[in-house]
């Protein structure tokens, strides 16, 4: 494969007092190379507004080998955080933020990021979101954003905003799927043993990988079966027969393994199941969710559009080779 000359650019803002999770978590995603994937992956400079060791929750400090200069030139620029959310952004920061987006840059916040984001204007007028402990602040501290703080993140196109701190992997991961498609972006996410996916909002659910199905685990045996014949109705009785409970007791074991029911797991694994189909064919959309086991166009688009925030049409469109 042909490499691009010049690779995709991603900026991370590192700053005194931070936490170091959040930065990790781009550096992970960005910052390690994955030839194993054949695709052009990213470039990651790690920026700061000083060249001054910058002290780290934890105990530790870190020098960040780059100036705001890099981070304006890139092509990505992540805000993981601010380092006090009732302070203020400094003139440079805001400066250096409009113009990586006056230059459209892509511009990324991470859980209290918004608020850097919200202090260069670049929220003004738009829906974003952010830990739910700061969405109040946020809101009042910056009346023209739109606070949404039921959601895991916020795709305004050339602006980006996630909840908390591990709400930031799924829209990472978000951000890989946007630029090169669900089976890279789920390949990105086994490494890291998280879902490519997860449905709904900060007090969500989250759905649980599949453990090896044995003899003596009936869910485990049953989500496995499930997996594998997703375009069959796959009602609570049918699932409980083959986990060889009954229906009851079915249900409080699946909550107490996966922390959600299973009607709400098979759906998520519907949707996820849909993705792959919808980005490498050219099937009409009816035909893909029928090929999961939406028993509706109706239902697949409701379910779909709830769970990915846009339409099977549109995700396609976004997403199709």
């Amino acid at each position: 494969m042909l490499m691009p000359a010049r690779l995709p650019s991603v900026a991370v803002l590192a700053f005194d007092g931070m936490a170091p999770f959040e930065l990790g978590c781009v550096v992970e995603i960005f910052g390690l190379p994955r030839p194993e994937l054949d695709v052009p992956w990213y470039t990651l400079s790690v920026c700061a507004e000083t060249a001054e060791p910058l002290r780290v929750v934890g105990g530790f400090t870190m020098r960040a080998e780059h100036g705001l200069d890099v981070l304006a030139a890139a092509d990505t620029v992540i805000v993981p955080g601010v380092a006090d959310v009732r302070g203020e952004v400094s003139g440079e920061l805001v400066e250096a933020l409009r113009a990586a987006h006056g230059r459209g840059a892509r511009i990324v916040s991470i859980c209290s990021g918004a608020f850097a984001l919200a202090a260069a204007g670049l929220l003004d007028g738009r829906e974003a979101t952010t830990h739910w402990n700061y969405a109040d602040l946020l809101r009042s501290r910056y009346p023209a954003v739109r606070v949404t703080p039921s959601v895991l993140y916020v795709d305004g196109g050339d602006v980006l905003t996630s909840a908390g701190s591990a709400a930031g992997l799924d829209l990472l991961v978000h951000l890989v799927r946007k630029d090169h498609g669900a089976r890279v972006a789920n390949a990105v996410a086994r490494r890291l043993v998280i879902p490519p996916h997860r449905e709904g909002g900060q007090a969500q659910f989250i759905e649980a990988p599949v453990p090896p199905p044995g003899d003596d685990d009936g869910v485990a045996r049953a989500m496995a079966w499930a997996l594998g014949n997703l375009a069959e109705p796959l009602t609570v009785a049918r699932l409980a027969r083959e986990a060889r409970m009954s229906e009851r007791s079915f249900i409080r074991h699946f909550k107490r393994q996966t922390g959600t029911s299973p009607l709400r797991w098979v759906i998520a694994q519907r949707v996820a199941a849909c993705l792959p189909m919808l980005e490498s064919s050219q099937a009409p959309v009816e035909e893909v969710g029928v090929a999961v086991g939406f028993d509706s166009p109706v239902t697949f688009r409701h379910h779909f559009t709830r769970a990915m925030r846009t339409s099977p049409s549109a995700y396609r469109r976004a997403f199709s080779a």
